[in-house]
Parts: C-alpha cells; structure tokens; sequence
C-alpha cells in the first residue's frame, strides 16, 4: 500500500515499525456540541483506513482523543449553566450515537484530557528542563525557534512564518512564534488544575503529543486529521514532540481536504453549517458515510442536498443487488455448474480492482467504482436465475468489499423492521390478490411504498426491495 505522506509531499510504501501491527492516531473532537460534516470526514476517513488495514490482516492499534479541557466548553457551560465537566460527557455520549450512524467503530481508545493531566504536566516540565519552553507569569511557551525544524510539515522557514503571522501584543511571550503549552487560569469558574506554575489548564496542541506518545508510543505509523490541522496544531505537535523524545513523531502523516457547502466554505455566519445529527434526519447514515467516501479524501469534496441524493440513490443501488442476492440464495437449490465456476472466477478479479484502488493511497472513489462493476457483472450473470452456491458466493464476495468500506451493514433493528412489520403487511397483499381485493392489495402496495418497499415479482417468489 502506497499512501500520500505530507511530511515528504509525495506518495510512500506503508512500511510498519512493526511488520503486522501499526499505531494511528487520529485527532478526535473538541466535545462541546455534535460534530458538523466536515469534522465527519477524517472520522469516516481514517475509519476506513483502519477497516482496510484490518482486512489486510493488520492489527491496528487506533486512538482518537476527546478534547475535553477548552474554552468553547467553559463558554458552553457558562452559557448552560452547568459544568463544563457535563457538558463534555453529554458531548462525548452524542459522539458515540453519531459515529455509529455513520458506522465508525470505537478506537482502541479513546483518552480524554481531563484523564491524563499528571502526564500533561510532566511532559511540559520535561520541555522545559530541556531548555525548549519557558515560563512567564503563570504560562509556559514552547520556544518555536529552539527547535530547529520547525516548519518541516507545512513548508514553511521560520522567516516566512514570522512575517507572515498575526502577531498578538503578549509581553509573557519571548517571541511571537511562541505557543502555550498551560495556561494560567483568568477566571474562578475556568478548569484548573495544580501545576508547578500555579494553577491553570493545558494548551491545545501539548494534548496529542501526551497522549499519543502514552498510549501508543513515542514513534507511531501514522497521524491523521483533517487539512486544517497541518499548521499550526500537527506542526507544533511535531516540534514538542520530537525534542522531548529526540525521534520521529509519526513516520506517515496523513490529512484529508476540505469540504465546502454549495461551494462555498462552511459558516455559521453564513448560515450553511450542518451538524451530523441535522444531516440524519434527512437521511441514513450510510449515505452520509456513501458521500464522503465517494470523493478521494485527499480532494475538495462539495456538500449540497443535489449530491446527497445521488449519493442515496446510488447507495440504494447497491443494496438492491444485495436484496437480489439475498433473494435468491433463499429461494434457489443446487451447487455451482461449471458456467457459474467459471463466471465467480471472473467475479473475483473485481477484488484485485478493489485491492488495487485502496492500495493507491486509499482511493475509496476507484474502490466504490469497483464494486459497482461487480454489480453490474452479478446482476447480469443472475438475471435468469442461479444455482444457491452462486448466489451465496456472490453475496459473500460483495459483502467482503462493502464492509471494507462500512457499507451495506444489516442491525437487528433492520431485521426486526423487514421480519416483523413487512412480512406481515405483504402476506395480507398476497391474501387479498388472491380474494381478488385489488383495492386492499393496492393499498397495501402504497403504505409500503411510504416505508421504502417496493415488491417485484420474480420466478422465486416475491423479492422485497428497500429505497
């Protein structure tokens, strides 16, 4: 597998530290409200690295932090009137409902900042003992130009970083450059914790590096986020990084493009920012995830409802080849002829098609491609029946790929849906045809259609269809 690494600009072998086994970490959410599409993205994104690489029979271990100590949640729990302890729990539990609509699994682990304050502290001590931060009047600041590659990640020299950076007066500062790595607490009800500096609360970037290091080492394979992180927040991260330990930080780093809504860029001043949880009352949770992986990562990718229903409808595509499937291994008999050996040994090149895709820097677009060439190739090879070993292996096949992507997934609540309502409403419809009750059976057909089932006749019997 060849990804893009943005340290070196340029695509790179995946070669693990360790050949079966490799450490990603992904910069999770900041928990004071539900994430909005963008943030979906590298969440989705880098999950489907993650299953990839599993199905590749890689063990992953995969962290993604909770940002629960900043001061978007004291002002929500200013605003609220709770703490900003509750308000990031509540946060963190909506987390958890969103993502598993958009079938991202849980990390290996998920640390929170709250939790590893101790090594927060010894970490900024250390940076200091090794003349790379300072102290002043309650702050402490990484010293940008003390560590001399700053810069290696977004390309840019200090020079260029200086004139062009929006210099703030801050006497505590020895240099505008210079970034908080704990902040002195302002205000009683701010979160505070004991520091050898008084009390206060860690800065942004100083998070990652802790965690990341505690939880899976001090040279990982791979971090991961979104493009805006590259500067200032990944470049930082690097910088206090590699001079408290003296080694590589991530020996791959990957960042996924923007999103723009309508084609413009995401705003609430504009109007035109969308939360997931806003996004999923339109529509499941598969097509979002369907969107977002039907553009490279690395690319743009424009949100408008126009594209969301492509997305739908070609998600709905899929699922009905899989229905088709399911159909007929239900209602089917024998083993494979020799035709359908032959045809299944076709079917497979279309995982090599889809190997081959991810392989190339994880192109989830090739890949969809891919599977939707298996479709149109089943479809045709079923269109007159098969055999039930066909049928089965086809369905396997398909399922093999679109679980890679976290698509196509059956829940109970699926199941009991179809078993339950469905069942029962198209057994009356066929019990009315019969009595020859046209007007109940047509009425049946249309409280269907209002729940997304269409029926459709076929030599094995009814087969059900999900819009």
């Amino acid at each position: 597998m060849k990804i893009y690494n943005t340290l070196t600009r340029r695509k790179e072998e995946l070669i693990p530290i360790n050949e079966n086994e490799l450490k990603i970490y992904v910069c999770g959410p900041t928990v004071y409200n539900y994430f909005h599409i963008g943030n979906a993205r590298p969440f989705v994104v880098f999950d489907t690295l993650r299953k990839y690489l599993t199905y590749r029979g890689k063990s992953v271990k995969f962290v993604q932090n909770f940002t629960d100590v900043d001061d978007k949640i004291i002002n929500k729990a200013r605003e609220e009137g709770i703490t900003a302890g509750e308000v990031s729990e509540k946060y963190i539990e909506e987390y958890y409902k969103d993502a598993k609509a958009l079938n991202v699994d849980k990390a290996t682990a998920h640390p929170k900042v709250t939790e590893n304050m101790n090594e927060i502290i010894a970490f900024v001590s250390g940076l200091i003992e090794k003349g790379y931060a300072y102290e002043s009047v309650g702050d402490v600041y990484f010293s940008a130009r003390s560590f001399k590659e700053y810069g290696k990640l977004s390309k840019q020299n200090i020079e260029d970083l200086e004139s062009g950076a929006r210099i703030e007066v801050d006497d505590k500062k020895q240099d505008p450059l210079d970034f908080a790595l704990w902040k002195a607490q302002k205000l009683s009800d701010e979160l505070a914790w004991e520091s050898p500096w008084g009390m206060g609360r860690p800065g942004w970037h100083i998070e990652c590096s802790v965690m990341s290091t505690k939880y899976l080492g001090e040279t990982i394979d791979i971090h991961a986020g979104g493009q805006d992180l590259t500067f200032p927040h990944h470049e930082n991260e690097i910088a206090q990084t590699e001079a408290q330990t003296g080694k590589p930080f991530a020996n791959y780093w990957m960042h996924n493009g923007y999103i723009t809504i309508d084609n413009e860029k995401m705003s609430k001043s504009k109007g035109n920012f969308f939360t997931v949880r806003d996004i999923l009352k339109d529509y499941d949770g598969e097509v979002i995830r369907f969107f977002l992986l039907s553009g490279h990562y690395r690319n743009p990718i424009n949100f408008s409802r126009e594209l969301m229903d492509q997305a739908q409808n070609a998600l709905a595509r899929m699922q009905n080849a899989k229905n088709n499937l399911k159909h007929l291994s239900e209602n089917s008999t024998g083993n494979m002829s020799e035709d359908e050996l032959k045809s299944f040994e076709a079917l497979e090149t279309y995982r090599d098609k889809f190997i081959s895709a991810m392989d190339d820097d994880l192109n989830t677009a090739d890949a969809i491609s891919a599977v939707f060439e298996l479709i149109k190739d089943i479809n045709t090879k079923t269109k007159n029946g098969s055999t039930i070993e066909f049928a089965e292996k086809c369905l396997s096949l398909l399922d093999e790929l679109t679980a890679v992507l976290g698509l196509l997934r059956e829940t109970e609540e699926d199941s009991d849906d179809i078993n339950d309502e469905i069942l029962k409403l198209i057994d009356e419809r066929q019990a009315a045809r019969k009595a020859k009750n046209f007007a109940r059976a047509d009425e049946i057909r249309d409280i269907l259609k209002e729940r997304g089932i269409s029926l459709e006749d076929t030599p094995q019997g009814i087969r059900i269809i999900k819009a």
